[in-house]
């Protein structure tokens, strides 16, 4: 299977108080030799601003609502069109090249939680896949060596500045002791599945009461040291 991507990356200028600020704005296009899901998105300084999705022909706008709206009239037909332009391109350069080696780049995993860890508390995985080329990538998630599928989201994959991609997974879990959780991806740039592991780490209550007990005792030990130390300097003044 062959992939073509055609990335747009234009430098614009904005002239603000004798400053000069560079922005990044990236268009992907890309598109498959089987002709399945295809890619079109729009993209500016790293924040996703559009997507087509190609099964419902409609334009969906990620920009959040304080960041305001804006229309894209005639963007899927310009979708489309761009998307016959990259399966050309892709026949003519596989054809030119005989069919040329892909550039491949793996994945680079990393596992954190949204949240600040509490015992009992409703809270979220995240499997961060980074720096990966070509897309897609498979996310596996696993409960005490068992595999998860319920709770479990996979995001649509993002460009980077470098032309590589990142992708997110993530798991709704409750935290308990015992527990260990992973996150497993599979890509074609890695020699074998990659594996994360991720276990909740909760400090015992009683540990707890016992390590104040203790930083309390030490503190009032050496309140009682200082004293005494005090009272033998005056005395000794004294005589």
């Amino acid at each position: 299977m062959t992939h073509f991507f055609s990335p747009f990356m234009l430098l614009g200028g904005l002239y603000i108080l004798a400053k000069v600020q560079a922005h990044i704005d990236i268009y992907i296009i890309a598109c498959k030799t089987n002709d399945t899901d295809p890619e079109d998105m729009k993209e500016l300084d790293g924040d996703e601003m559009l997507y087509v999705d190609f099964k419902k022909n409609e334009v969906v706008n990620t920009i959040p609502e304080f960041g305001g709206q804006w229309t894209a009239e005639g963007w899927v037909q310009h979708a489309q069109a761009e998307h016959q332009v990259c399966l050309n391109d892709l026949n003519v350069v596989v054809q030119a090249e005989s069919s040329p080696p892909e550039e491949i780049d793996a994945p680079q995993l990393t596992i954190y939680t949204r949240n600040e860890v509490e015992l009992g508390r409703s809270n979220i995985l995240i499997c961060s896949v980074n720096n990966f080329y070509p897309p897609p990538v498979k996310v596996k998630w696993t409960k005490n060596n068992v595999e998860v599928k319920e709770g479990v989201t996979l995001s649509r994959y993002y460009p980077n500045s470098d032309f590589t991609f990142r992708q997110y997974s993530t798991l709704q879990f409750t935290p308990q002791k015992g527990d260990d959780y992973s996150c497993t991806v599979y890509h074609k740039g890695l020699t074998e599945p990659e594996t994360r592991f991720w276990d909740p780490e909760f400090q015992d209550e009683s540990n707890i009461g016992k390590t104040a007990f203790c930083g309390i005792g030490l503190t009032l030990g050496l309140l009682g040291v200082g004293a005494g130390t005090f009272f033998l300097v005056k005395g000794n003044n004294c005589s």
